[in-house]
C-alpha cells in the first residue's frame, strides 16, 4: 500500500494520480472527509487523519510499503511554527515506531540551513527529526512553488501591478510546478532505495525547466491574462501588510518575510555537492494558464 499524506493538496493529489495510473494501491490521507471525493474517483482508499493526533496517523500508516509525508505550514494557526513542529514530532514518532520500507518526505530548498530562513527553518527541523530513518528515507527538496503566486494574482489582475518580495526584480530564482513535484515523488516511492548499512537519507532537489525572475512572472502573468502587468518590489517595511492582504496571519507573514530575506541574500538554493537536482517539465506559462482562470472566476464572484 502506498500512503500519501496531504493527498488533497496540489502535490499529494498529483502523486496519488500518478500511482493509481501505474496500477498501485493508494491510501489517500486527508484531514477532513469532505476532501475525499476526487481521490475516491481515482480509486484511492481514504484515510482521515490529523497530523496532531498520533493515533490517527499510526492508523493511516498501518501496512504501508511506501509513504509520502507532507507536514504543511498551518495557515490558520495563531502560532504556525509551533503547530508545524508538533506535526513533525507526531509524524516522526509514528514513522520511527513502525518504519515502512520507503519514505519520501517533502522538504524545501535551503533546508540544510539551521537558522534565519523562516518557513524553511521548519523543514530543517523536519529533516533532522526524520533522519534516523536512514536509508529508508528520501528527502525531496522543492523549489518555490509556482502556484504560490496565486496569493497576489488578484491584486495584480485588478491593478496591473504584481507585488514582489523577490528583490531585485531581475534576480533569477528556482521555481517548480506542484504537479511536477508530485509526479517525481510518486516515481521515487516506486524506486528501490539504497540499503548501505549506516548510510543516511537520500537527498534530491527539484525545480522547473528554467529559472525565472519577478519580471518574468509579471510578463507571463500578463500574457496569460491578456493585459499588461508590471512587477514592483515591495519595500521591506510593507511586507507584513502585503502578506496580510493575501490572507496570512501575522506570524505566518513573519515566517515568509524571514524566508525572503534569506532568498534575497542568496542563501536559498540547491545545497552544493549534495544529491541530485531533477527538472520538472511544466513551464511558468503552463502553470499560470491553469491557475489564472480559477483566480479570475473567484474574483468575479466576490
Amino acid at each position: 500500500m502506498f500512503v500519501i499524506f496531504g493527498a488533497a493538496g496540489n502535490v499529494g493529489r498529483a502523486s496519488a494520480a500518478a500511482l493509481r495510473q501505474a496500477g498501485h494501491p493508494v491510501r489517500a490521507v486527508v484531514r477532513q472527509a469532505r476532501q475525499a471525493e476526487p481521490l475516491t474517483r481515482l480509486g484511492c482508499e481514504i484515510a482521515v487523519a490529523d497530523l496532531t493526533d498520533p493515533v490517527t496517523v499510526a492508523r493511516a500508516l498501518d501496512g504501508a510499503q511506501a509513504v509520502q509525508m507532507l507536514c504543511p505550514v498551518p495557515r490558520s494557526a495563531s502560532q504556525p511554527a509551533q503547530a508545524m513542529r508538533h506535526m513533525i514530532d507526531v509524524a516522526a514518532g509514528a514513522l520511527l515506531m513502525n518504519p515502512p520500507p520507503r519514505v519520501v518526505a517533502l522538504s524545501d530548498y535551503g533546508a540544510e540551513l539551521c537558522g534565519g530562513t523562516g518557513i524553511t527553518e521548519l523543514f530543517h527541523d523536519l529533516e533532522s527529526r526524520f533522519a534516523p530513518l536512514g536509508t529508508r528515507l528520501c528527502l525531496l527538496r522543492s523549489a518555490e512553488h509556482m502556484h504560490n503566486w496565486a496569493r497576489v494574482m488578484p491584486v495584480a489582475l485588478a491593478t496591473g501591478v504584481l507585488p514582489s518580495l523577490h528583490d531585485p526584480l531581475g534576480k533569477q530564482f528556482p521555481c517548480v510546478a506542484a504537479q511536477d513535484v508530485g509526479r517525481l515523488a510518486a516515481a521515487l516511492l516506486c524506486e528501490a532505495f539504497p540499503s548501505t548499512t549506516g548510510a543516511g537519507p537520500r537527498v534530491l532537489s527539484v525545480e522547473g525547466p528554467e529559472r525565472v525572475s519577478a519580471l518574468d512572472v509579471a510578463r507571463v502573468l500578463g500574457e496569460v491574462a491578456g493585459r499588461e502587468i508590471v512587477a514592483r518590489a515591495v519595500p521591506r517595511e510593507q511586507w507584513a501588510a502585503t502578506l496580510a492582504q493575501a490572507g496570512l496571519s501575522e506570524q505566518h507573514a513573519r515566517l515568509i518575510g524571514d524566508l525572503f530575506d534569506a532568498h534575497n541574500a542568496g542563501r536559498i538554493d540547491v545545497e552544493p555537492g549534495v544529491g541530485q537536482c531533477r527538472r520538472g517539465t511544466t513551464t511558468l506559462a503552463q502553470a499560470f494558464a491553469a491557475i489564472v482562470p480559477r483566480v479570475m472566476a473567484a474574483m468575479s464572484h466576490r
